[in-house]
């Protein structure tokens, strides 16, 4: 069940959440020797306090606490419907707002493009991507977002009439940055994933998260699948919400890696994720992800994202975007990839870890019912605030 979740390579400071039945709601966990530790304090309630200590990553190498249970027997009960009196994996973020970077990849932004030509119709794509991939494809290759070269490809591409509003944001001054869940939503390891009912063209995407502190400082990462319905977006950028944030369409997990003397935010950026969808019928796609062809450094995201134009008090959880989209056909020639239901979901890099979900609808999957108050009078009747 564990070979996966933690891999041999991430022998690093890891935290995250855990619902724990003994106290009717989450505990902050830390992961020693294959035991998952709770650490939960009026120091550190939540995960967001936490990450804004100065000394997160001492800290938690120091905190003392009670063994909830063994990685392997928590993940074991941690897929689909878990049983509610026994401990499972949520996600490793409590009250951080849950922010992602949209077209960071000139790749995805390709995809984006062809998804808007389109218009959402599959039937579409194949015939548009030729066309597109022809006129822009290789005049993206190295370039800088925002640089005064982005600036002559704008020319160039509104003179073919190919200009679109995802390059605008691939390439241009600014980035693309957008709420992807409400706070408490997000589902962790092990837990089902949901597609809206209505998408018919929709796929994972693999991507890094940063957890970032109210003051603007990366604390450490982990993995995240940011759902996407690409015949919803592709109809219009305006249905971005309906397309992106659904019942259990974040995903986040298994932990938060801490920055320390042996993780940063330089083996992000060059960090490789490997993605893996096996399909109910047999079916299976292999995809990769290169932090080191992202467009828009992460910290330079992170400055898009926060500053005096924008504060995150309790802080926020950042998708810095991927470089993955599918396009190999699944059934229906010239049709591309989408799910089916009953896809298992593997995201996976060394040094972070392995992300396990398996799709369902949304509306197959356990509403989400734990919220900000009722995190805010568990905590109390804990003792904790």
């Amino acid at each position: 069940m564990t070979d996966n979740l933690i891999d041999t390579f991430a022998n690093g400071l890891f935290v995250g959440r855990v619902w724990n039945p003994a106290v009717s709601g989450p505990s902050v966990v830390t992961l020693r020797d294959g035991a998952l530790v709770d650490i939960t304090s009026r120091q550190a309630p939540t995960l967001s306090a936490l990450l804004e200590r100065a000394d997160a990553a001492e800290f938690v190498r120091n905190a003392a606490g009670p063994i909830i249970g063994t990685l392997e027997d928590i993940a074991g009960n941690s897929t689909g419907k878990p049983d509610l009196s026994r401990p499972h994996l949520l996600a490793p973020v409590d009250l951080q707002a849950i922010k992602a970077c949209g077209v960071t990849f000139a790749q995805s932004m390709i995809e984006r493009v062809i998804e808007e030509k389109a218009a959402g119709n599959p039937d579409r794509a194949a015939a548009i991507r030729q066309t597109v991939s022809t006129i822009i494809g290789g005049s993206l290759k190295d370039l800088k977002a925002g640089s005064p070269q982005s600036a002559s490809v704008k020319e160039a591409l509104i003179r073919e009439g190919m200009w679109s509003q995802y390059l605008e944001v691939g390439i241009g001054p600014d980035a693309e940055v957008f709420t992807k869940a409400p706070v408490l939503s997000s589902v962790g390891w092990g837990a089902d994933v949901g597609l809206h009912p209505v998408s018919t063209w929709n796929n994972p995407e693999p991507e890094i998260v940063l957890a970032v502190n109210s003051q603007g400082e990366i604390k450490g990462a982990t993995l995240g699948n940011d759902v996407n319905l690409r015949d919803v977006e592709g109809r219009s950028a305006l249905l971005l919400g309906k397309a992106k944030d659904n019942n259990a369409s974040c995903s986040i997990g298994p932990f938060i890696r801490l920055f320390d003397e042996d993780y940063g935010l330089d083996d992000v950026r060059n960090a490789e994720l490997d993605l893996r969808v096996t399909g109910p019928e047999g079916y299976v796609l292999n995809g990769k992800s290169s932090m080191s062809q992202i467009s828009r450094d992460p910290l330079d995201l992170v400055n898009h994202t926060c500053g005096e134009h924008h504060q995150y008090p309790d802080g926020f959880m950042l998708f810095l975007g991927t470089l993955f989209a599918p396009t190999e056909d699944r059934d229906v020639p010239n049709q591309g990839f989408t799910h089916k239901i009953g896809d298992v979901v593997e995201i996976s890099s060394p040094g972070l870890g392995t992300l396990r979900n398996t799709v369902r609808l949304s509306t197959e999957c356990p509403p989400w019912s734990f919220g900000i108050s009722a995190l805010m009078k568990n905590l109390a009747a804990r003792g904790l605030l």
